[in-house]
């Protein structure tokens, strides 16, 4: 039962998320999605409590919205920030060098830091994160979702080759699915 109210809740708070606040994506568009967000079954289970964000070393890393500084510093010996949002919400990143100190207010779009080494990826990542008091969300739940794209048919008499030439099956799955695109900020 405990599940099923904590998964409802879930599911309204990313529904509310993106019209609630105004949202800059942390890195330039599109955004590659290295490892998606997989929440444990109960609190203290394995998961990954955030996606990973495919950026080069060096990247600058801008506040997603408005806000106030809540941790800018090491935590286990890897730099975090993390940012309080006007809504309750907290977003935080890693491995960075904050550029930014506890307690300051930054907009929305803000370069608050730079990625740094020491991920947990393969190559060189972004952990982003997102928290209501103590429950993780998913951060790409704030930004808008991708618009879908058609690509045009590729044979040139534009016939369809499934039975029926039903128009369904001139259509092209669009971008791979570790890809997060749309409009930049």
């Amino acid at each position: 039962m405990t599940t099923l109210l904590l998964s409802l809740l879930l599911v309204l708070a990313q529904t509310a998320l993106p019209a609630a606040l105004p949202v800059v994506r942390p890195l330039p568009a599109p955004l590659s999605v290295a490892r998606w967000w997989d929440p444990p079954p109960t609190p203290y289970a394995a998961g990954h409590r955030g996606v990973d964000l495919a950026a080069p070393v060096g990247a600058e890393l801008r506040a997603v919205a408005a806000g106030r500084v809540h941790h800018a510093g090491p935590v286990a010996g890897r730099g975090v920030l993390s940012l309080a949002l006007p809504n309750g919400l907290r977003t935080t990143y890693e491995p960075v060098r904050p550029l930014v100190t506890e307690g300051e207010e930054v907009s929305a779009g803000q370069v608050v830091a730079v990625l740094t080494e020491g991920s947990h990826c393969p190559a060189p990542c972004l952990h982003w994160g997102l928290l209501s008091g103590e429950v993780y969300l998913n951060p790409l739940a704030l930004l808008a979702r991708p618009t879908p794209r058609l690509l045009p048919d590729p044979r040139p008499d534009g016939a369809a080759s499934g039975p029926g030439g039903a128009a369904g099956d001139r259509l092209s799955p669009g971008r791979p699915a570790g890809r997060w695109p749309g409009p930049s900020p």
